[in-house]
């Protein structure tokens, strides 16, 4: 009779039938730990600006989210405007570009409602019966897409890309909901850098254009400030763009 260490395993002292080194801890969630760890130094080392940190997330995506051939970031701004500006691979571009085209499909769905979109079978996918019949001809057979940011009006979706029919196993979507978690925190954070940044050089365009418009008309700090207020008011133009023009304009005559 064959015994329980010629079964493609040994036993311990207990007697208990343990795995063979070679086969413990093979599958991809066994790795997440390490993986994510690896993932989030790699996001924090390219935390510069929005397109770059965008252009991180994309490429560490189809490196780390198993059937992923291809990605790219879909941004929805003001329930409007669709835009991707970053995309890794040329399938990625022509699916988004549908999107924008079509106003439908997964990735806006994804960015617009906070879901997490999986198609299996391109060619069997009812919910954009437009877009799904377009990408399919492309060559696009399976897609998953996780929500990566929501603020305001504004939206972020992260989007995956197979050539293969149901390549985006339970596996891939539990490591790619985890990813997104990680690359949300990571492009939060340089929006929030890029934001203050904004606002600390908006307050110093404007302290510089306070400064011109009592020189030039002789007004106190408040009075140059309400001139400033209401010339942004009667254009309809961003205060800090008003201050822009009058330091650009120069101190006049």
């Amino acid at each position: 009779m064959q015994s329980l260490a010629d079964m493609n395993g040994e036993t311990n002292d207990t007697g208990i039938l343990s795995q063979p080194a070679s086969a413990k801890d093979t599958s991809p969630i066994a790795a997440l730990p390490a993986q994510m760890a690896d993932v989030a130094r790699r996001l924090r080392s390219e935390s510069k600006d929005t397109e770059t940190i965008l252009r991180a997330i994309s490429a560490s995506a189809v490196e780390s989210i198993p059937g992923a051939e291809y990605a790219s970031i879909t941004l929805v701004t003001g329930k409007a405007a669709v835009e991707s500006p970053v995309l890794i691979g040329d399938l990625a571009r022509e699916s988004d570009r549908l999107q924008a085209e079509l106003r439908e499909g997964p990735c806006i769905r994804s960015a617009l409602h906070s879901d997490t979109v999986w198609i299996r079978d391109m060619t069997d996918e009812p919910r954009w019966p437009a877009f799904s019949a377009a990408a399919a001809e492309l060559g696009i057979r399976s897609m998953l897409c996780f929500t990566l940011y929501v603020e305001g009006d504004n939206f972020g979706a992260l989007n995956l890309h197979s050539t293969r029919v149901d390549a985006f196993d339970d596996d891939s979507r539990s490591i790619g909901a985890l990813f997104a978690a990680h690359a949300a925190i990571a492009f939060s954070s340089v929006r929030e850098k890029e934001q203050i940044r904004a606002a600390l050089t908006n307050r110093d365009i404007i302290g510089q254009a306070k400064g011109m418009l009592m020189e030039r008309y002789t007004l106190n700090s408040d009075e140059a400030f309400r001139l400033l207020a209401r010339l942004s008011q009667d254009s309809n133009t961003k205060l800090a763009d008003v201050a822009l023009q009058v330091v650009d304009a120069g101190p006049g005559e």
